[in-house]
């Protein structure tokens, strides 16, 4: 599985969107190498004020010391869950991804090994999980969100695994992986079967200079 995987991104060109006037960010999709590879996931801590709770991928906002956004990723990894760079076997890119909030975010994908010695920073996250690759591949999706975002149509999977819930921009750019790196039919624009959850239709922002000058600094570890 993850040999298809390697062979398919070395040759996959992402789409890449015109990112200077736009905030960056970039996040790292670790798949462990088991016997039955996961997708490891990370999930934000309750006591933030924004995107509480939520799951997502380890990651954050492109900082001035960052070569590239590939480091971007691999910085926010070690200090989100202790992974060292040299413990992730670089794949590929994924497509540029535009947050609601106007964000660019860059997705990287990357091998790591089992059973590292990964730990969540409490400042930031209060979970660090896995879902086999396979609850994807087989589509156990819970529902899907249909959501409009200046005009067009997103059908968005929504996947429930105990009490976390992968949705929004986290599965948007798992949909590439599994339909670029492993062949799914899988289409964000495709009408799926099964049931379909509306929201209201939204619309794209730039960020303001202001978003960028406000941004909070991580708090260093204790």
């Amino acid at each position: 599985m993850l040999e298809k995987l390697r062979k398919e991104l070395q040759h996959y060109r992402p789409k890449e969107l015109s990112r200077a006037k736009l905030l960056q960010a970039a996040v790292l999709l670790p798949i462990v190498d088991r016997p039955e590879p996961t997708l490891l996931f990370t999930r934000r801590a309750r006591h933030l004020s924004t995107h509480s709770g939520q799951v997502a991928f380890p990651g954050g906002k492109r900082e001035p010391g960052d070569r590239d956004l590939y480091h971007t990723a691999l910085r926010e990894a070690e200090e989100e869950i202790a992974l060292a760079p040299d413990q992730v076997e670089r794949i590929g890119q994924l497509s540029d991804v535009i947050s609601l909030h106007g964000l660019c975010v860059t997705p990287w994908v990357g091998i790591i090994a089992p059973d590292l010695d990964l730990k969540a920073d409490p400042n930031e996250l209060d979970a660090i999980f896995e879902v086999p690759l396979s609850h994807f591949l087989d589509d156990k999706r819970t529902y899907t969100d249909v959501i409009d975002v200046d005009g067009v149509a997103h059908y968005v999977p929504s996947y429930q695994i105990d009490d976390h819930i992968i949705w929004g921009l986290s599965a948007m750019m798992l949909v590439e992986l599994l339909a670029k790196g492993f062949g799914m039919e899988i289409d964000l624009y495709q009408r799926p079967a099964g049931t379909l959850k509306h929201h209201p239709p939204r619309t794209q922002r730039t960020p303001k200079k202001a978003d960028i000058d406000v941004a909070p600094q991580r708090r260093s570890r204790s």
